[in-house]
Protein backbone atom coordinates (compact mmCIF):
# COMPACT_ATOMS: atom_id res chain seq x y z
CA UNK A 1 0.00 0.00 0.00
CA UNK A 2 2.60 2.56 1.05
CA UNK A 3 5.67 3.12 -1.02
CA UNK A 4 8.91 4.67 0.12
CA UNK A 5 8.41 8.41 0.17
CA UNK A 6 10.76 10.32 -2.05
CA UNK A 7 11.25 14.01 -1.55
CA UNK A 8 10.12 14.56 -5.16
CA UNK A 9 6.82 12.78 -4.52
CA UNK A 10 6.19 14.74 -1.34
CA UNK A 11 7.09 18.02 -3.05
CA UNK A 12 4.81 17.26 -5.99
CA UNK A 13 2.02 16.20 -3.60
CA UNK A 14 2.30 19.49 -1.77
CA UNK A 15 2.26 21.40 -5.06
CA UNK A 16 -0.91 19.59 -6.13
CA UNK A 17 -2.56 20.24 -2.79
CA UNK A 18 -1.72 23.96 -2.67
CA UNK A 19 -4.00 25.02 -5.55
CA UNK A 20 -7.24 24.06 -3.77
CA UNK A 21 -6.01 25.91 -0.67
CA UNK A 22 -6.55 29.19 -2.53
CA UNK A 23 -10.15 28.11 -3.08
CA UNK A 24 -10.44 27.45 0.66
CA UNK A 25 -9.31 31.02 1.29
CA UNK A 26 -12.12 32.35 -0.90
CA UNK A 27 -14.63 30.11 0.86
CA UNK A 28 -13.46 31.32 4.28
CA UNK A 29 -13.87 34.93 3.16
CA UNK A 30 -17.39 34.21 1.92
CA UNK A 31 -18.30 32.52 5.21
CA UNK A 32 -17.15 35.63 7.07
CA UNK A 33 -19.17 37.93 4.82
CA UNK A 34 -22.34 35.84 5.04
CA UNK A 35 -21.98 35.40 8.82
CA UNK A 36 -21.78 39.19 9.11
CA UNK A 37 -24.96 39.56 7.05
CA UNK A 38 -26.68 36.93 9.20
CA UNK A 39 -25.75 38.88 12.33
CA UNK A 40 -27.29 42.02 10.86
CA UNK A 41 -30.45 40.13 9.92
CA UNK A 42 -30.77 38.85 13.49
CA UNK A 43 -30.18 42.32 14.95
CA UNK A 44 -32.78 43.85 12.65
CA UNK A 45 -35.32 41.13 13.50
CA UNK A 46 -34.86 41.80 17.22
CA UNK A 47 -35.37 45.53 16.67
CA UNK A 48 -38.52 45.00 14.60
CA UNK A 49 -39.89 42.58 17.23
CA UNK A 50 -39.26 45.12 20.01
CA UNK A 51 -41.04 47.84 18.06
CA UNK A 52 -43.95 45.53 17.26
CA UNK A 53 -44.38 44.63 20.94
CA UNK A 54 -44.43 48.27 21.97
CA UNK A 55 -47.07 49.51 19.51
CA UNK A 56 -50.78 49.10 19.12
CA UNK A 57 -50.90 50.65 15.63
CA UNK A 58 -52.35 48.04 13.25
CA UNK A 59 -50.48 49.43 10.24
CA UNK A 60 -47.13 49.25 12.06
CA UNK A 61 -47.88 45.70 13.22
CA UNK A 62 -48.72 44.63 9.68
CA UNK A 63 -45.46 46.13 8.36
CA UNK A 64 -43.55 44.45 11.20
CA UNK A 65 -45.04 41.05 10.35
CA UNK A 66 -44.17 41.53 6.68
CA UNK A 67 -40.62 42.59 7.44
CA UNK A 68 -40.11 39.76 9.94
CA UNK A 69 -41.32 37.28 7.33
CA UNK A 70 -38.79 38.59 4.82
CA UNK A 71 -36.05 38.66 7.46
CA UNK A 72 -36.85 35.02 8.26
CA UNK A 73 -36.44 34.14 4.58
CA UNK A 74 -33.15 36.06 4.40
CA UNK A 75 -31.93 34.28 7.54
CA UNK A 76 -32.75 30.90 6.06
CA UNK A 77 -30.93 31.78 2.85
CA UNK A 78 -27.88 32.98 4.81
CA UNK A 79 -27.91 29.79 6.90
CA UNK A 80 -28.19 27.69 3.74
CA UNK A 81 -25.34 29.65 2.20
CA UNK A 82 -23.12 29.05 5.24
CA UNK A 83 -24.01 25.34 5.22
CA UNK A 84 -23.14 25.04 1.52
CA UNK A 85 -19.88 26.95 2.01
CA UNK A 86 -18.97 24.69 4.93
CA UNK A 87 -19.72 21.63 2.79
CA UNK A 88 -17.59 23.15 0.04
CA UNK A 89 -14.68 23.68 2.43
CA UNK A 90 -15.03 20.10 3.70
CA UNK A 91 -15.03 18.71 0.15
CA UNK A 92 -12.03 20.80 -0.86
CA UNK A 93 -10.21 19.66 2.28
CA UNK A 94 -10.90 16.05 1.36
CA UNK A 95 -9.69 16.76 -2.16
CA UNK A 96 -6.41 18.08 -0.77
CA UNK A 97 -5.99 14.94 1.34
CA UNK A 98 -6.82 12.66 -1.59
CA UNK A 99 -4.42 14.50 -3.91
CA UNK A 100 -1.61 14.28 -1.39
CA UNK A 101 -2.25 10.60 -0.62
CA UNK A 102 -2.51 9.81 -4.32
CA UNK A 103 0.86 11.36 -4.92
CA UNK A 104 2.64 9.78 -1.97
CA UNK A 105 1.03 6.31 -1.95
CA UNK A 106 -0.22 3.78 -4.48
CA UNK A 107 -3.79 4.98 -3.95
CA UNK A 108 -5.58 5.57 -7.26
CA UNK A 109 -7.12 8.91 -6.39
CA UNK A 110 -7.73 10.82 -9.61
CA UNK A 111 -11.47 10.08 -9.78
CA UNK A 112 -11.95 10.80 -6.09
CA UNK A 113 -10.07 14.08 -6.44
CA UNK A 114 -12.12 15.14 -9.46
CA UNK A 115 -15.38 14.19 -7.74
CA UNK A 116 -14.44 16.00 -4.53
CA UNK A 117 -13.28 19.14 -6.30
CA UNK A 118 -16.26 19.35 -8.65
CA UNK A 119 -18.67 18.68 -5.78
CA UNK A 120 -17.01 21.51 -3.88
CA UNK A 121 -17.36 23.85 -6.84
CA UNK A 122 -21.04 22.95 -7.25
CA UNK A 123 -21.57 23.57 -3.54
CA UNK A 124 -19.82 26.95 -3.89
CA UNK A 125 -22.01 27.90 -6.85
CA UNK A 126 -25.16 26.97 -4.94
CA UNK A 127 -23.94 29.07 -2.01
CA UNK A 128 -23.38 32.01 -4.36
CA UNK A 129 -26.93 31.56 -5.63
CA UNK A 130 -28.26 31.72 -2.05
CA UNK A 131 -26.13 34.82 -1.45
CA UNK A 132 -27.48 36.49 -4.60
CA UNK A 133 -31.10 35.75 -3.70
CA UNK A 134 -30.56 37.03 -0.15
CA UNK A 135 -29.03 40.28 -1.38
CA UNK A 136 -31.83 40.78 -3.92
CA UNK A 137 -34.40 40.36 -1.14
CA UNK A 138 -32.42 42.75 1.08
CA UNK A 139 -32.29 45.47 -1.57
CA UNK A 140 -35.96 44.99 -2.35
CA UNK A 141 -36.68 45.75 1.30
CA UNK A 142 -35.03 49.16 1.13
CA UNK A 143 -37.56 51.84 1.96
CA UNK A 144 -36.32 55.35 2.14
CA UNK A 145 -38.81 57.49 4.02
CA UNK A 146 -37.95 61.05 3.16
CA UNK A 147 -40.21 63.97 3.89
CA UNK A 148 -41.83 65.45 0.79
CA UNK A 149 -39.93 68.23 -0.91
CA UNK A 150 -41.36 71.70 -0.43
Amino acid sequence: MFQALSSDAVTHGIQLAVAPVFFLTAVAGMIGAVAGRLGRIIDRARLVEERAHSTADAALLARAHTELSELRMRGRLANGCIALLTLCAFLIGLTIIVLFLGETTMLESSRLAVFGFLSGVVSFLLALTCFLVETVIATRLLHFHLPPQT
